[in-house]
């Protein structure tokens, strides 16, 4: 298979926009997909990630302008080389003018006896986590890392890796009947919990659809972020909470911070603060693992049952409870994507970008949006769910195609002052009839009190 073949993929083939239509119950033609459009987007992959960026941003663009006063009833369509830029976002993004390294040294493919694995350490407790179940030295190398999984098979490291926390997955093959059983399944969950009286959009407008809409951010990374990122682009006010233990990756928070304030709180020690942030917001978002959720007596039943006005979004990357880690290189290795887009078939590939994040994150703000407005007619608390894994079974289920060569083209950025660093960033992609076309800009990461 050659990278710069020019065979096209054939989007319409695979269904997902109208099914994606039908699970957020907006009209079948509320958005086309426009080949020629689809082909466009600069995402070059064995494959059909373009279509799944194109389609994604489309159905939040979607959602959004139909939760406008103002719809007209003609979405914009999405510009394939922001869709491309909006994935692709952290190769573009710059603090001070120097480029950002994506991921840090103890992430990514290694050798071992019998296959490959793919590790995750950007956060420094999950590096440690790694050295430790591989019996090494804080500190220790790349190099050191690969001498040693070369002695054990994938299994083993995975087990010796995972045991302390740490996350490390084989490399594996693709398996077809679980990503047939997981599409059957919807790609994005929006479902009723329980009753309560209608709920209307506090002042949506063209400009700000979800002005008044107050969301509660206990997300990180990606995809959590990049789907409330894009609620507050809609005019909701986004509180991102974060445990004061666990700093966040700067450049991370520069990418996906947009229009959010962010503080620092420890929900298990101050619970009646973060019970008084509760009882006023209209959507939660949830990124940690279901267990720790459980925990906190932050399971989406729990939280309805206390709070029947709400909307509980849960992303995670794993479907059902799963309550494993993972992120999006972990869940492309064990699902299959990266032999599926391996260059030769011998060397595990990458997708051209974490498509598995954003795809979730944009999928998810649609979600929410569609589900505030079955609260304004309806009454109801209201459960959207989508995860990583599902997604890939998404993606790995569309038409293929060779990979084509991706052109080149002008990325359009803008640029914020933040906490006295410059910070550089992609434009949005999410566009609706009368919307903004610029992001307002990241705060300092954990610089907000934790309060409306």
């Amino acid at each position: 298979m050659g990278p710069t073949s020019d065979t096209p993929l054939r989007p319409q083939d695979s269904g997902l926009l109208p099914r994606l239509l039908a699970e957020l119950g907006l009209r079948p033609d509320t958005l086309s997909v426009p080949a020629r459009a689809v082909q466009a987007v600069p995402l070059p992959s064995h494959l059909a990630v373009g279509e799944l960026a194109w389609t994604s941003i489309g159905v939040a663009a979607a959602a959004i302008g139909t939760a406008s006063a103002d719809d007209d009833g003609h979405p914009l369509l999405p510009d394939p080389d922001l869709v491309a830029d909006a994935y692709r976002s952290d190769r573009y993004l710059r603090v001070d003018g120097e480029a950002i390294e994506g991921f840090a040294p103890l992430s990514g493919f290694w050798r071992t006896a019998d296959g490959w694995v793919r590790t995750h350490g950007n956060y420094a407790h999950h590096a440690a986590a790694l050295r430790t179940g591989l019996r090494l030295r804080d500190g220790a190398t790349p190099d050191e890392v690969a001498s040693v999984l070369r002695t054990m098979t994938s299994v083993q490291a995975m087990t010796a890796v995972q045991a302390h926390g740490g996350l490390c997955v084989p490399v594996r093959q693709e398996a077809p009947r679980e990503d047939a059983a997981l599409r059957a399944t919807p790609l994005i969950q929006v479902s009723r919990l329980g009753d309560s009286r209608p709920r209307a959009l506090p002042r949506p407008t063209a400009a700000s659809p979800l002005s008044g809409i107050r969301v509660l951010d206990l997300t990180r990374v990606i995809a959590g972020p990049v789907a409330t990122r894009t609620l507050a682009f809609a005019g909701a006010e986004v509180l991102r909470l974060d445990p004061p233990m666990r700093e966040e990756i700067s450049w991370q928070h520069f990418d996906t911070g947009h229009g959010k304030r962010t503080a620092l709180l420890d929900i298990a020690a101050d619970r009646e603060r973060f019970d008084a942030l509760l009882a006023d917001a209209d959507v939660i978002v949830l990124g940690y693992r279901p267990d720790g959720l459980r925990r906190l007596g932050l399971d989406p039943q729990s939280l309805v049952s206390r709070h029947p006005q709400l909307v509980v979004a849960q992303l995670s990357a794993w479907p059902g409870d799963d309550s494993a880690r993972g992120f999006d290189s972990i869940v492309q290795a064990a699902c299959g994507i990266s032999w599926a887009d391996s260059v030769d078939g011998q060397l595990p590939g990458a997708l051209p970008a974490q498509a598995l994040d954003h795809s979730a994150g944009y999928l998810l703000a649609a979600g929410i949006t569609a589900a505030l407005c079955r609260r304004a007619e309806a009454g109801g608390s209201w459960y959207v769910r989508t995860s990583l894994r599902r997604v890939a079974a998404e993606l790995l289920g569309m038409p293929r195609g060779e990979p084509r060569r991706a052109p080149e083209h002008e990325v359009r950025t803008q640029e914020f002052e933040v906490g006295g660093q410059r910070v550089t960033t992609v434009e949005p992609a999410v566009r609706w009839p009368g919307g903004p076309v610029r992001f307002a800009a990241p705060r300092p990461w954990g610089a907000d009190a934790p309060e409306w």
